[in-house]
Protein backbone atom coordinates (compact mmCIF):
# COMPACT_ATOMS: atom_id res chain seq x y z
CA UNK A 1 0.00 0.00 0.00
CA UNK A 2 1.23 3.21 -0.92
CA UNK A 3 0.93 6.06 1.53
CA UNK A 4 -0.17 9.29 0.39
CA UNK A 5 1.91 12.47 1.89
CA UNK A 6 -0.33 14.30 4.74
CA UNK A 7 -3.15 17.10 3.06
CA UNK A 8 -1.62 20.61 2.48
CA UNK A 9 -3.50 22.08 5.39
CA UNK A 10 0.21 20.99 6.75
CA UNK A 11 2.12 24.14 8.39
CA UNK A 12 4.10 26.17 5.78
CA UNK A 13 7.31 25.36 8.34
CA UNK A 14 7.19 22.29 9.06
CA UNK A 15 10.62 21.23 8.51
CA UNK A 16 11.45 24.44 10.57
CA UNK A 17 9.66 23.27 13.38
CA UNK A 18 11.05 19.76 13.32
CA UNK A 19 14.68 21.46 13.29
CA UNK A 20 13.57 23.42 16.10
CA UNK A 21 12.18 20.11 18.09
CA UNK A 22 15.35 17.86 17.42
CA UNK A 23 17.88 20.97 18.50
CA UNK A 24 16.02 21.97 21.74
CA UNK A 25 15.92 17.77 22.84
CA UNK A 26 19.29 18.09 21.72
CA UNK A 27 19.58 15.79 19.19
CA UNK A 28 21.84 15.26 16.33
CA UNK A 29 20.61 15.07 12.96
CA UNK A 30 22.35 11.71 12.72
CA UNK A 31 20.83 10.43 16.16
CA UNK A 32 17.66 11.12 14.95
CA UNK A 33 17.93 9.55 11.54
CA UNK A 34 19.02 6.67 13.38
CA UNK A 35 16.12 6.69 15.77
CA UNK A 36 13.70 7.07 13.03
CA UNK A 37 15.22 4.72 10.60
CA UNK A 38 15.99 6.98 7.63
CA UNK A 39 18.86 8.31 6.06
CA UNK A 40 20.05 11.70 6.95
CA UNK A 41 19.83 12.84 3.55
CA UNK A 42 15.92 12.22 4.11
CA UNK A 43 15.23 13.99 7.14
CA UNK A 44 17.85 17.10 5.92
CA UNK A 45 15.47 17.42 3.37
CA UNK A 46 12.41 17.05 5.71
CA UNK A 47 13.95 19.65 7.38
CA UNK A 48 14.67 22.00 4.88
CA UNK A 49 11.08 21.90 3.34
CA UNK A 50 12.37 20.00 0.29
CA UNK A 51 11.14 16.42 1.12
CA UNK A 52 7.44 16.09 2.18
CA UNK A 53 7.15 13.00 5.20
CA UNK A 54 4.08 10.73 5.37
CA UNK A 55 1.81 10.88 7.54
CA UNK A 56 3.41 7.01 9.11
CA UNK A 57 6.98 9.15 9.26
CA UNK A 58 4.69 12.13 11.19
CA UNK A 59 3.59 9.59 13.76
CA UNK A 60 7.03 8.03 14.21
CA UNK A 61 8.69 11.48 14.57
CA UNK A 62 5.92 13.16 17.06
CA UNK A 63 6.31 9.76 18.87
CA UNK A 64 10.04 10.27 18.91
CA UNK A 65 9.82 13.91 20.24
CA UNK A 66 7.16 13.71 22.89
CA UNK A 67 4.56 15.62 20.92
CA UNK A 68 1.16 15.37 19.81
CA UNK A 69 0.76 14.58 15.78
CA UNK A 70 -1.45 17.54 16.02
CA UNK A 71 1.32 20.09 16.27
CA UNK A 72 2.44 19.23 12.29
CA UNK A 73 -0.81 20.45 11.25
CA UNK A 74 -2.52 23.91 10.73
CA UNK A 75 -3.15 26.39 8.17
CA UNK A 76 -2.71 29.95 7.30
CA UNK A 77 -5.40 31.10 5.16
CA UNK A 78 -4.07 34.90 5.46
CA UNK A 79 -2.25 36.84 3.01
CA UNK A 80 1.06 35.29 2.23
CA UNK A 81 2.40 38.22 3.93
CA UNK A 82 1.09 37.10 7.09
CA UNK A 83 2.58 33.69 7.60
CA UNK A 84 5.23 33.76 10.10
CA UNK A 85 3.80 36.97 11.35
CA UNK A 86 0.25 36.78 12.25
CA UNK A 87 -1.67 33.97 13.96
CA UNK A 88 -5.15 34.15 13.52
CA UNK A 89 -7.61 33.20 15.91
CA UNK A 90 -9.97 30.21 14.04
CA UNK A 91 -5.90 29.33 12.67
CA UNK A 92 -4.24 28.13 15.44
CA UNK A 93 -2.61 25.13 15.90
CA UNK A 94 -3.55 22.39 18.65
CA UNK A 95 -1.12 21.08 19.96
CA UNK A 96 -2.98 19.44 23.09
CA UNK A 97 -6.62 18.22 23.72
CA UNK A 98 -5.88 15.78 26.96
CA UNK A 99 -8.52 13.62 28.20
CA UNK A 100 -7.66 15.44 31.41
CA UNK A 101 -9.48 18.45 30.82
CA UNK A 102 -6.73 20.49 29.08
CA UNK A 103 -6.86 22.13 25.49
CA UNK A 104 -3.54 23.73 24.50
CA UNK A 105 -2.77 25.65 21.10
CA UNK A 106 0.12 27.49 19.71
CA UNK A 107 -0.24 31.11 19.79
CA UNK A 108 3.22 31.78 18.32
CA UNK A 109 3.32 31.42 14.28
CA UNK A 110 5.92 28.58 14.18
CA UNK A 111 8.53 26.77 16.52
CA UNK A 112 11.77 28.60 15.47
CA UNK A 113 12.24 31.27 18.42
CA UNK A 114 13.61 30.44 21.38
CA UNK A 115 10.59 30.37 23.14
CA UNK A 116 6.73 29.72 22.29
CA UNK A 117 3.51 30.63 23.56
CA UNK A 118 1.06 28.42 24.45
CA UNK A 119 -2.75 29.69 25.21
CA UNK A 120 -3.96 27.08 27.73
CA UNK A 121 -8.08 26.40 28.71
CA UNK A 122 -8.84 23.98 31.87
CA UNK A 123 -12.17 22.24 31.85
CA UNK A 124 -13.80 22.83 35.15
CA UNK A 125 -13.60 19.80 37.19
CA UNK A 126 -10.04 18.82 35.67
CA UNK A 127 -6.97 18.11 37.03
CA UNK A 128 -2.87 16.44 36.37
CA UNK A 129 -2.97 14.19 39.23
CA UNK A 130 0.59 13.25 38.58
CA UNK A 131 3.71 15.63 38.46
CA UNK A 132 5.36 17.13 35.88
CA UNK A 133 9.04 18.23 35.18
CA UNK A 134 11.14 20.13 32.09
CA UNK A 135 13.48 21.36 31.68
CA UNK A 136 12.43 24.48 30.72
CA UNK A 137 11.72 28.01 31.87
CA UNK A 138 7.92 28.84 31.89
CA UNK A 139 5.63 32.04 33.08
CA UNK A 140 2.09 31.90 32.98
CA UNK A 141 -0.54 34.87 32.95
CA UNK A 142 -4.12 33.68 34.03
CA UNK A 143 -6.43 35.68 30.96
CA UNK A 144 -9.92 34.01 32.96
CA UNK A 145 -11.33 31.76 36.05
CA UNK A 146 -9.59 30.09 38.57
CA UNK A 147 -6.65 27.74 39.03
CA UNK A 148 -5.04 25.53 41.54
CA UNK A 149 -1.22 24.85 41.46
CA UNK A 150 1.54 22.67 42.94
CA UNK A 151 5.06 24.16 42.21
CA UNK A 152 7.32 21.82 43.88
CA UNK A 153 4.16 20.54 46.23
CA UNK A 154 3.84 23.79 47.38
CA UNK A 155 0.08 24.58 46.55
CA UNK A 156 -1.07 27.94 45.09
CA UNK A 157 -4.37 28.87 43.60
CA UNK A 158 -4.30 31.42 40.77
CA UNK A 159 -6.86 33.56 39.27
CA UNK A 160 -7.81 36.40 36.71
CA UNK A 161 -4.42 38.70 36.36
CA UNK A 162 -1.84 36.41 38.25
CA UNK A 163 0.89 35.46 37.06
CA UNK A 164 3.55 32.11 38.12
CA UNK A 165 6.98 31.05 37.28
CA UNK A 166 8.34 27.86 36.61
CA UNK A 167 11.92 27.25 36.65
CA UNK A 168 12.67 22.95 36.05
CA UNK A 169 10.29 22.48 39.00
CA UNK A 170 7.76 20.27 39.17
CA UNK A 171 4.15 20.87 38.95
CA UNK A 172 0.35 20.12 38.91
CA UNK A 173 -2.95 21.32 38.42
CA UNK A 174 -6.09 21.38 39.37
CA UNK A 175 -9.17 23.49 38.49
CA UNK A 176 -11.84 22.22 40.64
CA UNK A 177 -14.13 25.41 39.95
CA UNK A 178 -17.41 25.91 38.03
CA UNK A 179 -15.47 27.74 35.09
CA UNK A 180 -12.94 27.12 32.76
CA UNK A 181 -9.85 28.51 33.63
CA UNK A 182 -7.65 30.07 30.72
CA UNK A 183 -3.93 30.66 30.79
CA UNK A 184 -1.37 32.05 28.25
CA UNK A 185 2.12 30.30 28.87
CA UNK A 186 5.31 31.44 27.72
CA UNK A 187 7.99 28.29 27.67
CA UNK A 188 11.69 28.56 27.07
CA UNK A 189 13.12 26.50 24.66
CA UNK A 190 9.90 25.07 22.77
CA UNK A 191 8.76 21.83 24.20
CA UNK A 192 5.96 21.39 21.60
Amino acid sequence: MNEQAPPQTQSQTLGADLRSLRKTRGLTLEGTARALDKSVGWLSQVERDISSPRMSDLRQIAELFGVPLSLFFGSHAGPAEEAGLIVRVDHRRTVGVYESGLVETLLSPDLTDDFEVIHSTFQPGSSRAHDTKRETQELAYMVAGKLDIWIDDQPFTVSEGDSFRIRGQSYRWSNPYKHPATAVWVISPPVY
